[in-house]
């Protein structure tokens, strides 16, 4: 599992696993089919997962992420989307937000000074803006075009990854239609993890110990 270490500025500097596996709600009807995800993707030897329920109730919310604490918790970083509240009350590892979520600062009040913070970028204004706050790692896409938003951002490109690597030294997490096909150019460009959510959910395991593979 990556380590958190501290910089000469104060900030912790951390390094996410080159998998950085997504598990979103809405691809599993039930609870139980989300856990068994999960635990399919610690066996093939993931170390970090993030939990994302876009449209689900803070009540539905707590429940599956309490579940995944418990079947997943000791083996896996688990970072909860958007909700700190949520991320303490499961006893989460970390939380990433986004733009329109709360600031990364406010987050940081909440979430303390050892919880993991990840925060979303789209452009290199956004990226630059993220690099000044306590965010331990910065995401940066959609690298490819992506079914995995209703509205998604223009696509940034490898380019746009390559770009966003000279803009800031705090590790970087590539995401947005990252695919087996493609992982390998992502982290080519410059990425130090790569983001999947879509390519992990038919068949957690196996896609998973692909991926590994294929990142080394």
């Amino acid at each position: 599992m990556a380590k958190a270490t501290t910089s000469m500025k104060g900030i912790r500097d951390v390094t996410p696993p080159r998998l950085y596996a997504i598990l979103d709600a809405s691809c599993f009807p039930e609870t139980r089919d989300l856990v068994a995800a999960a635990e399919e993707l610690a066996a093939a030897g993931c170390t970090l997962i993030q939990y994302r329920n876009k449209s689900g109730k803070a009540r539905v919310m707590l429940e599956q992420a309490r579940e995944l604490k418990e079947h997943v918790g000791d083996s896996v970083r688990l970072i909860m989307n958007d909700r700190a509240d949520l991320c303490l009350a499961a006893g989460f590892d970390g939380v990433h937000v986004g733009q329109d979520d709360l600031s990364p600062e406010s987050v940081r009040k909440i979430i303390g000074p050892d919880r993991w913070l990840g925060v979303s970028t789209h452009n290199p204004d956004q990226l630059r803006e993220a690099d000044l706050t306590s965010a331990d790692y910065l995401a940066i896409g959609p690298v490819f075009a992506t079914s995995s938003k209703d509205k998604p951002d223009p696509v940034v490109g490898l380019e746009g990854v390559h770009r966003a690597c000279a803009l800031t030294r705090k590790p970087l997490v590539a995401i947005g239609g990252v695919t087996r096909a493609n992982a390998a150019s992502v982290i080519e460009a410059g990425a130090d993890s790569v983001a999947v959510i879509s390519d992990l959910s038919l068949d957690p395991r196996k896609s998973a110990e692909e991926f590994l593979r294929i990142l080394g």
